[in-house]
């Protein structure tokens, strides 16, 4: 791989794993009521599961799962709809941060399978794979391998800031009224992430 498309790549790793999304919002609103240490395993599912969805969209399972419009339409809703429940379920939490009840923290296999259902990391997957390969056999294996590294490396720093920034606040947020603020604007961001695929669903089902 060509250095300058090396350098592409990782830029558009840093940009797109650090940027809002919903794993960053997950991982923020977990590490703000369980903590960083409780969150390592949901971190470590994202950090791990990304890099292997990549990999496998590299090696072309992405021309077969989207291959029929239905089943993209199909994908989509069912992505959407597990977000926006998501969102519903952060914006009622009213519980202390001491709190946590029975509530649990994604571990590991959870927050891996979420990559699948995550618009964001589809965007991200399809997107480095289009841009930054080209050739065939082991040529395109190399280069699937190095963006994946390049992932999994960025992958790291941007899910423990997300975590730490939730963790980091968590002593704003004794009180209610803090509280219920700041799980209103995480989950405000998730349903953010949704509107781009709810507005491509809704321009599916007119055609």
């Amino acid at each position: 791989m060509p250095l300058q498309t090396f350098l592409a790549a990782l830029i558009f790793s840093i940009v797109m794993a650090f940027t809002p999304g919903p794993n960053n919002v997950m991982l923020a609103a977990s590490g703000a009521r369980f903590g960083v240490a409780r969150t390592l395993p949901h971190a470590a599912g994202v950090t791990v599961g990304f890099p292997v969805m990549l990999s496998l969209v590299g090696l072309g399972l992405a021309s077969i799962l989207l291959a029929s419009p239905l089943l993209q339409l199909v994908m989509k809703a069912v992505s959407c709809a597990y977000l926006l429940w998501l969102a519903a379920q952060i914006a009622r939490s009213t519980s202390a941060m001491s709190d946590t009840g029975k509530a649990r923290p994604l571990n590991f296999l959870q927050a891996a399978a979420f990559q699948w259902i995550n618009p964001k990391a589809w965007l991200m997957a399809v997107g480095a794979i289009s841009a930054y390969t080209a050739g065939r056999g082991r040529e395109l294996y190399l280069q699937v391998a190095i963006i994946a590294a390049i992932t999994l490396v960025v992958s790291v720093g941007s899910t423990l800031t997300w975590t730490s920034f939730g963790a980091g606040i968590r002593r704003w947020l004794r009180s209610p009224a803090a509280l219920r603020l700041f799980n209103l604007a995480m989950a405000l961001l998730l349903f953010a992430s949704t509107v781009p695929i709810l507005l491509e669903i809704a321009d599916g089902l007119r055609k």
